[in-house]
Parts: structure tokens; sequence; C-alpha cells
């Protein structure tokens, strides 16, 4: 489907990039931005990301695609909105990070089969309308969640978009999401902002660690850069799970702990023995 006018609910990193590509790919013809800021959709504007900045009810009924990726906790009220505004001729996706809980909240509503919910797994550190970039999703894998309970005609759209962008389409059910995504991306980010607020914490005593830091800490620490307003809504409507995976994070830094306490060389080797195993599945 092609020469669509889309509306981006959102104007920062994944819908810019997103409206970027839509465009560079031929399936849109005008992109109308939804911007909770007036600074935001200006800068949208101005890098080509949208072509107009328009209020949200205004930009859902000019659209035949709409398209949101806002923090989680806005998106379900959002989305309310857009569902009952939309027409039986016009089809709604999303990009959320966590999906039970939207899936739970729009599940009788009337049109609930305009609705395809999904998770294009890629991001940065960086957010708001400067970080978008074009062929950001190349060689990524995308969720749909609850496929069965979308029109199949849109499912079929939404497939054929985000293919021509590059992506592997994975599907599962919202709950089984939002459980992987717990062990897969928010416990790294969890533990970056950690190790960020530890190394801050003792840099007020030893001034020269920032001087001394390399590749490997810019890397590991490198999600601390994220969006709070972002990250925090995740963390919190994914908490079961979180809670879940941090406690088991918590236990293997302890079995680290004990092992430098007791002096115990060989287990101390074991365990990162194990973990190199993760080449079998991160090659």
């Amino acid at each position: 489907m092609e020469n669509l006018t889309v509306t981006i609910v959102g104007v920062g990193l994944i819908s810019g990039s997103f409206a970027l590509a839509l465009r560079d790919k031929g399936f849109a013809k005008h992109i109308i931005g939804v911007s909770r800021t007036e600074a935001s959709g200006k800068k949208a504007v101005e890098l080509g990301i949208v072509d107009e900045v328009l209020p949200l009810v205004d930009a859902i009924q000019k659209a035949d695609f709409i398209y949101v990726a806002i923090p989680v906790d806005a998106t379900i009220p959002i989305m309310e909105t857009i569902l009952d505004t939309i027409t039986e001729k016009q089809f709604v996706a999303d990009a959320g990070s966590t999906k039970h809980a939207l899936c739970e909240a729009l599940a009788n509503h009337p049109m609930r089969h305009r609705f395809v919910a999904t998770h294009p797994m890629w991001g940065t550190e960086y957010s708001g309308p400067e970080a978008a970039v074009r062929d950001a999703f190349k060689g990524r894998a995308c969720v749909i969640c609850e496929k069965e309970k979308s029109d199949v005609v849109i499912v079929d759209v939404i497939e054929d978009i985000y293919k021509t962008l590059g992506m592997n389409m994975i599907y599962m059910d919202a709950a089984a999401h939002d459980m992987h995504a717990a062990y897969i991306s928010h416990i790294s980010h969890i533990t970056s902002f950690a190790l960020a607020n530890t190394v801050l914490e003792k840099e007020k005593e030893e001034h020269t660690i920032f001087d001394l830091a390399g590749g490997g800490f810019e890397s590991t620490v490198r999600l601390a850069k994220s969006s709070p307003a972002m990250w925090a809504p995740i963390f919190m409507q994914n908490r079961e799970n979180v809670l879940d995976v941090l406690n088991e994070h918590i236990t293997q830094l302890r079995k680290f702990k004990a092992c430098l306490e007791k002096e115990n060389m060989e287990y101390l080797q074991e365990l990162m023995v194990n973990a190199n195993k993760i080449n079998r599945i991160l090659k």
C-alpha cells in the first residue's frame, strides 16, 4: 500500500525514524506529526520528518494510517481516543515496549480490529526528533502481538511495511512479549542506570574514574543515557516481569560477590565460563 497519509503520534526516535523510512520507501505521500511540545513539532518539520503538525483529533481524521510511538503510560488513553475517532477505512499500529496493559485495555473496544500491536525491536539511547535516523530497522526483529484480533488485511499491510524496512517478523501473545522483553531489554536498561549511578557516586571521591573509562565501560553504561520519561513507565507497566528478572540478576551478582569474599577462584571462573555460553546465541 503506497501514497498513504500517515499521522505519527510522537515525533521522537522511533516514530521519526519510522516516518523517514515510510517516506523513503514510498509508503507515505504526506506525514502529519502530533507532538507533546511545540518545540519538538517544529524541529520535526525542520528536519523533514513530518510535513505539518496538528492537534491529535485533527491529525487522526486526516490520516489513512496512524502510528503511535510515545511513552507507554500515555499510550493507552491516546489509543482509546484514536479508536474512538477512526473509521473502518483507517488503521492504527503502535511501537510500545510493553504490550499486555495496552492490549488488555483495548480488548473490548469495537474498533480493536483496526489496530495492530507491534514492537519494532530497535532503539538507541537518544531521544527527540534529532535522534531519528534512516535505515534504522534493517535486520531487526519486529513483534506483532495478538495478530488474530486484528483485521487480516491490516495485518498484511503492517507486515509489508515492516518487511520492506528490512525487519523480521515474530508473533506472540502480549504477556509472553512482556516477559521476554524484560529479559532481553528492560533488565539491560536497569543495569545500565544502576551502574551509572554507582560510578557517579564513587566519582565524587575518585575524580580520575572518567578519565580512565574505556570502551568497555562506555558500551556497558551507554543505555543509562536513555530517556527516563520513556523508561520509567516501561519498568512500572512491566514491573512483575522486571522484578522477576531483577531478583535473578541480584542472585547472580551475589554469586560473584561471594567468590571474591571467599577467594574462590575456581567458582569465579566457572561462573564466567557459564556466561560465555551466550556466544551460542549472540555471535
